[in-house]
């Protein structure tokens, strides 16, 4: 299949495509006589699995990781329990910190007197520790 219809297939642009060959975790297929890109049902499963793992937050250099095991089907799944739990540690920590960022802002915001600029604290909170 053309890069067009690997793209729609996969529910991603034909430049993100170009972007993971251009990373080295997506093969550059052959190509057609007429220069064409000429991708396979194998390429296809690969990047979903890619999507997939962007979808959930993984990292390039995770998702590399993840191929380079997912390539290796004979060996033992605890590598890859090992990256899944490494990054449900940093969806936790990031969410710790959107909580943090929540309930400032809830702060701020219940702290609003609605005057004028020149008197609101959410301004003054948010200069807090910058030079004047």
């Amino acid at each position: 299949m053309r890069i067009g219809e690997l793209a729609r297939a996969a529910g991603v642009k034909a430049e993100t495509i170009r972007y993971y060959e251009r990373e080295g975790i997506l093969a550059s297929p052959p190509r057609t006589q007429a220069n064409y890109r000429d991708y396979s049902p194998k390429d296809a499963r690969r990047l979903n699995f890619i999507r997939r793992a962007r979808d959930l937050g993984f990292s390039m250099t995770r998702i590399r990781d993840l191929l380079e095991l997912a390539d290796d089907r004979s060996r033992a799944c605890h590598a890859v329990d090992t990256l899944a739990r490494a990054h449900l540690c940093e969806v936790n920590r990031k969410i710790a910190d959107l909580e943090a960022l929540r309930r400032e802002l809830r702060r701020m915001l219940e702290n609003c007197e609605q005057g004028t600029v020149g008197t609101c604290l959410i301004i003054e909170a948010l200069a807090e520790g910058t030079e004047a």
